[in-house]
């Protein structure tokens, strides 16, 4: 562990998530059980690149080893108003008659709400407890903002451990997203 480091991301540069967040998605191919091939049209331009650049407020914490990234986490502040009804390119289905998009349907959502978008490591450095220590430093930076008191985690499907690791972290089962494809958790501040 005398090599690792945890290093913030102040000046833009999530290029040296690429391969990381690649990863994860063939991670996520592996596990799921609803509509795999959906993850082929999901990477770093689809995912990461596009929701870092849209976000009012981003953060990427990288893991390195002998300075190469071997784990990150990336979360948001977005408005709820702009995403709505938007569904990305990559959703399995952009009806809003059968395929029920990010956010509940809640009564009051509001405006503004975190998010804790990717969090992810290699397989070798799992058990080193970094993964909790990525979750606390997102879910700090998260709740430094007064404005907005809701925080959702969406676990891809087939991805039981992660889901059962934000459930134990206080998270609540929100509901389906894309007709189970993906699994919308929440918590208040």
């Amino acid at each position: 562990m005398d090599n690792i480091t945890i290093e913030w991301v102040t000046d833009g540069n999530i290029e040296q998530c690429r391969e990381l967040c690649n990863e994860l998605m063939a991670f996520q191919k592996s596990k799921a059980t609803i509509a795999p091939d959906i993850f082929d049209r999901m990477n770093f331009d689809t995912r990461m690149k596009r929701s870092y650049e849209s976000a009012l407020e981003s953060q990427v914490i990288v893991v390195k080893d002998k300075g190469i990234p071997v784990g990150y986490v990336f979360s948001s502040i977005d408005r709820v108003e702009n995403k709505k009804v938007s569904y990305p390119d990559w959703a399995p289905s952009k009806d809003p008659e059968t395929s029920k998009g990010f956010y509940p349907d809640w009564d009051a959502l509001p405006d503004k709400i975190g998010c804790l978008n990717n969090l992810y490591l290699r397989d070798e450095y799992r058990a080193m407890g970094l993964g909790s220590k990525l979750f606390a430093l997102s879910m700090e930076w998260l709740e430094s903002f007064p404005d907005a008191d809701l925080v959702f985690i969406y676990v891809s499907n087939g991805n039981d451990e992660a889901y059962d690791f934000y459930l134990s972290r206080g998270f609540t089962f929100s509901h389906d997203v894309f007709g189970g494809f993906i699994k919308a958790l929440y918590k208040y501040k």
